[in-house]
């Protein structure tokens, strides 16, 4: 299997965020937007607020200038918000999913595939050994782009229409997923969570599995990803 350089992609969509702003935040509403909007970007989150008619927001000192440059754009730098970042950024928690679609999206992407037989082992000490004959993906993202590693073994990832399990430990940039006894081509998409497939609220499980709030490992995942906004 050929391990790529190519990393995950964190995508970001103005459209939810949109919906989301002009649904939650009444007129004069404190919109919290520290920690880089919370793994979002600042400054984009910044501008598609301002145009929803947000008027209030908290920044990180960092962020002050950036939002300064909206003139409608009431700033502080501490206080108390009046939205709910979560509810905002369509972020499940671990017992209630998230009751509006999410802004954040991760998506890798298949890199190569390889038979497995029953009895061998994948990734780096063995955790994983299949029972059955079958399939297996090496996928783009790792602990380094913020995946945590002890979601190894513990949670799937959506490839077409299928959940599949991550398995083995993750590595550094990539991770395994079994295929279940089916087929993908090299390139497939890989959704982590978000989106509106099956991985749409799987920070929720990610949070079950790691100890971290879903808003923590979006920050974490925002610091390390490549972000990308779509419509």
């Amino acid at each position: 299997m050929t391990v790529s350089s190519a990393l995950p992609r964190v995508l970001l969509s103005r459209g939810a965020l949109d919906r989301a702003a002009r649904a939650l935040v009444a007129p004069g509403a404190r919109v919290d937007l520290r920690h880089d909007g919370f793994g979002h970007g600042a400054a984009d989150v910044l501008a598609v607020l301002a145009e929803a008619g947000v008027t209030d927001v908290i920044v990180d000192p960092a962020d002050v200038a950036a939002a300064s440059a909206h003139a409608d754009l009431s700033v502080q730098t501490d206080g108390e918000a009046d939205v709910d970042p979560a509810a905002l950024f369509g972020i499940p928690d671990a017992a209630v999913q998230a009751p509006r679609e999410p802004v954040m999206s991760l998506q890798g992407r298949v890199l190569s595939t390889k038979s497995l037989r029953a009895g061998e082992a994948v990734s780096y000490g063995y955790t994983h050994r299949a029972a059955d004959d079958t399939r297996v993906a090496l996928v783009t993202g790792g602990y380094a782009q913020g995946i945590p590693r002890i979601l190894g073994n513990r949670v799937r990832v959506g490839i077409g229409d299928r959940m599949l399990p991550i398995v083995g430990r993750i590595a550094m940039d990539v991770c395994v997923v079994d295929l279940e006894g089916g087929e993908v081509d090299d390139g497939a998409p890989v959704v982590y969570f978000g989106g509106r497939g099956g991985a749409r609220d799987g920070l929720a499980g990610w949070s079950a599995v790691s100890g971290l709030t879903p808003l923590e490992i979006a920050v974490v995942i925002g610091r390390h990803g490549q972000k990308e906004w779509t419509a």
